[in-house]
């Protein structure tokens, strides 16, 4: 569903200015965003506590302010955020910017990868991990301002190539979960409006309610050829730093080094989990015995009995499966808020 087109004709690239020309004909990482962007918002409208509508006004705005040509899709059932962004980039838009949460994000992310569109994000989920990985401003009703605000930071960012995670198939942004956190998902997913009011709190109590009578799995997990035995609750597979938004569990990750890296917790049981948990927020995964640390290229994980497996806080299916990064495979419109340290060049 289409809201608002303002000036969106096909694909062109636009000729730079000034010392940029130099930049033509191959789009650079300066020229990419010097100019005038042709952007596509993909607005979920189920996503996050609060329908932002009247807030994409000012979004609109802001942007157009900065010379940018925008068009406002509406999504209706899960898959057309990628068929959206897919459209977008055969039609050569320069973003395509996915306004929703996480799922919003990886469902946009899975119809960029590949192409010469970049993904910008504007957050208003629940979760927002990838917006809280790249210091990105979260709209609150409190600060309806904010998405506002935040939308003139990612206008000014800049185009860079990052990896992209794949399980059997389907791209991930952030990291894939095999076990404890993919069992709450399934359960969790997907919310009513009114429960996303409560922000994190109900993953905070299935945590706690699924761990109490999770068991550990007998697993093996082949990381780039080598094996890791033993009884697991959680593996995770993961491209950014954080978890959960809050958790800087792979502090050495880099988004664009090529590799995933990936933490086998083993353990039986409710007091592993709590064990592990303690472990992740005092930040010594790397120091814990029962905590396995790799950094792999292609991971398969088999499973006594199949358990599930989410990416980006989606369930995606069960085990066994195959993981494998694929490197700098989408760009992505990063603002001038993100660390540092999330990449290898800088």
């Amino acid at each position: 569903m289409i809201l608002y087109s303002k000036s969106a004709p096909a694909a062109r690239n636009r000729p730079c200015e000034g010392l940029l020309a130099s930049c033509l004909p191959k789009r650079c990482k300066l020229c990419y965003n010097s100019t005038a962007m042709l952007a596509r918002l993909i607005y979920n409208p189920t996503a996050g506590p609060w329908d932002v509508r009247r807030a994409l006004k000012r979004v609109r705005s802001e942007l157009g302010k900065r010379g940018w040509s925008v068009d406002l899709h509406l999504t209706e059932k899960p898959g057309d955020a990628t068929r959206l962004a897919r459209e977008a980039a055969e039609m050569g838009y320069d973003v395509a910017v996915a306004v929703g949460g996480d799922g919003t994000v990886n469902e946009v992310v899975n119809g960029l990868v590949g192409s010469e569109t970049a993904l910008g994000v504007l957050p208003v989920g629940t979760g927002n991990l990838w917006a809280r990985q790249m210091g990105i401003p979260v709209y609150a009703l409190t600060n309806p301002l904010r998405l506002h605000e935040t939308a003139a930071m990612v206008a000014g960012g800049t185009i860079r190539q990052i990896d992209v995670g794949q399980v059997n198939g389907r791209y991930f942004l952030c990291w894939a979960g095999i076990g404890l956190d993919a069992q709450v998902t399934s359960e969790l997913e997907p919310r009513q409006r009114y429960t996303k009011h409560l922000g994190v709190l109900p993953y905070a109590i299935a945590v706690v309610l699924v761990a109490r009578d999770f068991q550990g799995v007998r697993t093996r997990v082949y990381l780039d050829g080598a094996v890791v035995r033993g009884r697991t609750l959680l593996i995770l597979a993961s491209n950014i730093q954080q978890y959960g938004g809050q958790l800087h569990v792979a502090s050495n990750a880099r988004i664009d080094d090529g590799l995933l890296d990936v933490f086998v917790f083993k353990g039986l049981g409710f007091p592993y989990v709590l064990r592990h948990v303690v472990k992740m927020a005092s930040r010594r995964c790397l120091q814990d015995p029962q905590i396995v640390h790799r950094q792999a290229r292609h991971i398969e994980v088999f499973t006594e009995w199949a358990i599930p497996v989410q990416v980006d806080g989606d369930p995606i299916g069960t085990t066994p499966v195959t993981i494998q990064v694929v490197p700098r495979a989408l760009r992505v419109l990063v603002p001038p808020s993100a660390p540092t340290g999330l990449f290898v060049s800088g």
